[in-house]
């Protein structure tokens, strides 16, 4: 509709009486030729002053015109404006919202990574002495303080991915050494055996039997020892492989905490990078602003013209109203005139018939001293047909007045008929502005709302990026303090010993400051969404009252581009005059 009007109005020819109220003023009443001259002001000081009205008026229309252009194109540049700008905020916001949930996976796998490390070090630690090798009888032998140094070496203490290769030997020769003291044993039982050969033969059997005996055990023994060895070497071919596994898993946490530092890296840039456009977003709000401001001194400017305007037509109207008074009593006035000319002819009229009368009496009473009274009678006659020609030159001159006055009693007819109309149409046009400027206050109230409601936003907006800075800032601390620390928490496990480190319990200060608060949730949300806004519906102006209605909650809506109060007073004019 705006569009349309703009059109309209752009290819309206111009009014050739100026403007609305060239249209609207009365035309000066012709002087009648003769008789009585008119009451109204001279023909050549009206000219003079419609000339000059018209001008001034032809240069405001002009002047409204470009205003009107100049309005119009700020509102497009405006609405371009606001829509480039939303684009680069659904861009910065969509950029947010990757890079959360990057961080998000990311934090996710470091906790799945962190859980499954100390799960690893549970089933690690939980095997480890489950999977050591049994250990030996005491020997009352000198071999047995070997045997006990390598348990001891096998306890809680040592750990099994370290000295794997020294384990080996010694396993072997523990071996050896009981090899060594099962055949000294042997040894000692056959020099032992030489003197007591004198023994009894049940003695003999009894001391080979022992002998046996003794045999069988360290047979068993030997056994037992080298299923203990194949054992332990199982125990450290698997403990090698869990070695190699968790350094390849150690590799390979530190090629993703790399590959984690680099994103780190690259999401602090596109921070910045987004910070700046915050900064340059904010600043294209800042003189956005301006221009609003600006605009709106604009709008309260034609405010004012458009009153005086008003104030001018209201004039203008009780001006036409004191004519069309002045009007009435002048045809009142000439209806009496017109009485008075009417009374005056019927005298006359009786004058004559009585005047014909007494000829005729005097004719018929002078018909017989015709001759005598004649020269009297031609005398008398002569005078009676000059007063009569008198008469009837002056019935002409009234009847050539009562023809003037009947045609300016025409004329005024019309011209109060021509005012009748005029003024119901200024009245139909005192209602139609009063109608636009309702609508341009709804507007100007609607421009206030938005203003406020930008304000507010950037005033959220701008806490709620300090509040994300805040929130940062502690994050990098708390990552800076843990690439400070050991990884994997080796000195709390040579501190506090294998079975503190691996205990899987975390201090409730590192959990939460590892839990990163989404505060860009409501960053780029539009504080208008879902609000109400105090907005006014356009006052119907019915029989000279104005009701004026609450508008809805707006959801979401920016507000609407209309034209101005100026455009539609101007197209209702070039129509009107066309």
């Amino acid at each position: 509709m705006s569009q349309s009007g703009a059109s309209r109005l752009a290819g309206s020819p111009p009014l050739p009486g100026g403007s609305l109220l060239a249209l609207l003023a009365p035309e000066p009443s012709p002087s009648p030729p003769s008789g009585t001259p008119s009451p109204g002001p001279p023909p050549a000081l009206l000219e003079g002053d419609w000339e000059g009205r018209e001008e001034l008026r032809l240069r405001e229309l002009e002047e409204a015109r470009a205003r009107a252009a100049q309005m119009e194109k700020t509102m497009r540049w405006w609405s371009d404006c606001t829509a480039n700008w939303r684009e680069k905020w659904s861009k910065v916001r969509a950029e947010r919202n990757r890079a959360r949930e990057e961080v998000r996976q990311l934090r996710h796998r470091l906790e799945a990574l962190t859980k499954e490390l100390a799960s690893l070090r549970r089933d690690r630690d939980r095997d480890r002495p489950d999977e050591r090798p049994p250990r030996p009888p005491p020997q009352p032998s000198a071999g047995s303080s070997p045997a006990d140094g390598a348990e001891g070496d096998a306890g809680p203490e040592q750990e099994p991915v370290r000295d794997v290769g020294a384990e080996v030997p010694q396993k072997a020769k523990e071996l050896e050494l009981m090899e060594n003291i099962l055949t000294s044993k042997q040894d000692e039982s056959w020099e032992q055996r030489g003197p007591r050969a004198s023994f009894s033969r049940q003695e003999r059997s009894r001391l080979l039997w022992e002998d046996v005996s003794v045999v069988e055990e360290d047979a068993t023994k030997v056994t037992a020892l080298k299923l203990r060895l194949d054992e332990s070497q199982k125990v450290l071919l698997k403990e090698r492989e869990d070695k190699l596994a968790l350094s390849k898993n150690i590799e390979k946490l530190e090629g993703e905490l790399s590959q984690w530092k680099i994103k780190y890296e690259e999401l602090n840039k596109n921070k910045q990078e987004v910070m700046k456009q915050l900064n340059i977003l904010k600043e294209i709000h800042q003189d956005e602003l301006g221009r609003i401001s600006e605009d709106l001194e604009d709008e309260l400017g034609a405010r004012s013209s458009m009153d005086k305007k008003l104030a001018e037509l209201r004039a203008e109207m009780e001006r036409l109203q004191a004519e069309n008074a002045a009007e009435w009593g002048r045809r009142e006035r000439l209806e009496t005139e017109k009485l008075n000319l009417e009374r005056e002819n019927k005298k006359l009229r009786a004058q004559i018939e009585d005047l014909e009368e007494v000829l005729a009496r005097k004719r018929r009473q002078t018909a017989s001293a015709l001759d005598t009274d004649l020269k009297t009678i031609q005398a008398e006659l002569f005078e009676k047909n000059k007063e009569l020609a008198d008469l009837k030159h002056i019935h002409t001159k009234l009847k050539k007045q009562y023809q003037e006055k009947m045609a300016e009693l025409a004329h005024a007819n019309r011209r109060v008929e021509q005012h009748e109309g005029e003024v119901k149409k200024l009245r139909l046009r005192v209602e139609e502005l009063k109608k636009e400027l309702a609508q341009a206050e709804d507007e100007l109230d609607e421009a206030h709302n938005q203003t406020r409601k930008l304000q507010r936003s950037l005033d959220e907006q701008t806490e709620q990026s300090e509040s994300f800075q805040v929130q940062l800032e502690h994050l990098q601390s708390r990552l800076r303090r843990q690439q400070s620390t050991p990884l994997f928490g080796k000195m709390r496990s040579t501190r506090f010993g294998p079975d503190d480190a691996g205990d899987g319990t975390s201090d409730p200060d590192e959990d939460e400051d590892l839990q990163i608060q989404p505060a860009w949730g409501t960053l780029l949300a539009p504080s208008w969404a879902g609000g109400e806004t105090g907005g006014v519906r356009r006052k119907r102006m019915e029989g000279g009252g104005a009701k004026v209605k609450a508008a809805p909650p707006s959801q979401n809506i920016p507000y609407p581009i209309e034209p101005s109060p100026w455009r539609r007073i101007l197209t209702t004019s070039s129509s009107r005059a066309m």
